[in-house]
Order: structure tokens, then sequence, then C-alpha cells
């Protein structure tokens, strides 16, 4: 009985391994991409890299983790989103809605921001090498 139980255990172990280790919510993932509406969404890890997520309702979308990598999000409106050490670089941020969010830990690497609303954003820790940052009060430390 216990060599059967501790063989099956190494056959299904490699498996285990095998499975990546994901937060995202795919059903959510396929209606952010489908429709562009995805208010308090759950998107925690997901690959969102080079999505094009113009105007998207992200409000109070929990994006943290995400791969936002060369997403385009102008005008995107991410009210109360929480972006905590999302990775941005390369993304497009026009005119795009950030108030009350939480970018802490943020990678906005040659990230393009401009005109961009950040009232009341948690901006701690952002990395901004070589971002492009143009009528939006961001600057080096993150200070608003």
């Amino acid at each position: 009985m216990k060599y059967r139980m501790l063989s099956a255990l190494v056959s299904i172990a490699p498996l285990a391994i095998a499975l990546p280790l994901s937060a995202e919510n795919l059903a959510q993932v396929q209606q952010l991409i489908n429709t562009n509406l995805c208010y308090g969404c759950d998107l925690r890890m997901a690959d969102l890299s080079k999505a094009h997520l113009i105007g998207a309702d992200l409000r109070q979308a929990n994006l943290s983790g995400a791969n936002l990598s060369e997403a385009n999000l102008e005008g995107a409106d991410l009210t109360g989103a929480n972006l905590e050490g999302a990775n941005l670089s390369q993304a497009f941020l026009t005119n795009a809605i950030l108030q009350n969010a939480n970018l802490d830990n943020v990678n906005l690497t040659a990230a393009q921001i401009y005109h961009a609303d950040v009232a009341g954003a948690s901006m701690n820790n952002l990395n901004l090498t070589q971002a492009q940052i143009v009528g939006t009060p961001i600057s080096v430390g993150g200070a608003y």
C-alpha cells in the first residue's frame, strides 16, 4: 500500500513541477481582450505584453505583477487599479487615467507617458530609465 502511494506521488511530481505558476484568471484575460472592459478584474501576473488596450476600462483591476510590456494603453482608465510590481516597459500611456492607482515598484523603462492623470497614485520605487514623460507629474524617485 505504501509502495503504491509513493509510486503515485513520484509519477505525478514531474507534472506538478512542469505546470507554470500563474495567478491570472484566463476567463477575465479573454474578457479584456474581447471587450476592452474589465472593471475590477483579477489579472494578477497576466501576460498582456504587446496588447492593444486603447481606451480599456481597467478601473479597480488587480494587475499586480502583470506583464504589460509594449502594451498600448492609450486612453485606458486604470483608476484605482493595483499595478504593483507590473512590467510596463516600452508601454504607451498617452492620456491614460491612473488616478489613485498603486504604481509601486512598476517598471516603466522606455515607456511613453504623455498627459497621463496620476492624481493620488502611489508611486514608490518606479523604474523610469529612458522613459519619456510629458505633461505628467512624475519625476525621478516617483514623487508627485
